[in-house]
């Protein structure tokens, strides 16, 4: 006869299987947008059944802003994450066009809520805040100057400059989503270079 759970162990399936479900979610949402993803199909893909999932999450405009407050808290932890890491400015903004697949579904979301008229104000404002806004803009601007100092970087107005380059960064993540043998990705190493004025 096996032993009953104990609660750190019943939290612990508990936690991995909202992880579970939000990893589903965000590849939905990401790709289909608000109006196209339904809780049904999340529920399906995560092997649950829909009543289970709305024991977690009451409706769809609740799992998308649990969604949203991840995508933040992925911005802020890369933005001290690039801070704290031993490099010049160079290897830093480098190390920004490293996506890993979920940056790139975060990215994805945050895109298809701003441009969503379906999706509620309420949401869509928390996503203006935080990635219209000017948190990372002004963590960029410094450290790409200090490049420019060093003789990394260059000249040219930093804050075009670094504007620029998160609109196309941006623009890197969708497109990179894209699975698709007639795509030709966009090389990072040429934004680099655009960076530099070095060929």
């Amino acid at each position: 006869m096996m032993s009953p759970l104990s609660e750190e162990q019943f939290k612990q399936i508990r936690d991995n299987r909202i992880e579970q479900i939000l990893g589903v979610g965000l590849r939905i949402f990401a790709r289909k947008g608000y109006i196209g993803t339904k809780l049904s199909t999340i529920a399906s893909e995560a092997g649950i059944s829909k009543g289970l999932l709305y024991h977690y999450y009451k409706s769809k405009d609740e799992f998308l802003e649990t969604l949203i407050h991840r995508a933040i808290q992925e911005l802020e932890s890369g933005i001290q994450e690039m801070y704290q890491t031993p490099a010049t400015p160079l290897e830093k903004f480098k190390n920004m066009l490293d996506f890993k697949e979920e940056e790139q579904y975060y990215f994805l979301l945050i895109h298809q809520v701003l441009l969503s008229e379906e999706v509620p104000d309420k949401l869509k404002n928390i996503a203006k805040e935080h990635f219209l806004g000017t948190e990372l803009f002004d963590k960029l601007v410094p450290l790409f100057k200090e490049g420019q100092e060093l003789g990394e970087f260059a000249p040219g107005d930093p804050n075009k400059i670094v504007t620029s380059f998160l609109t196309v960064q941006s623009g890197l993540m969708a497109l990179n989503l894209i699975n698709d043998e007639k795509f030709i990705k966009p090389d990072p190493d040429i934004l680099i270079r655009m960076l530099t004025g070095r060929p």
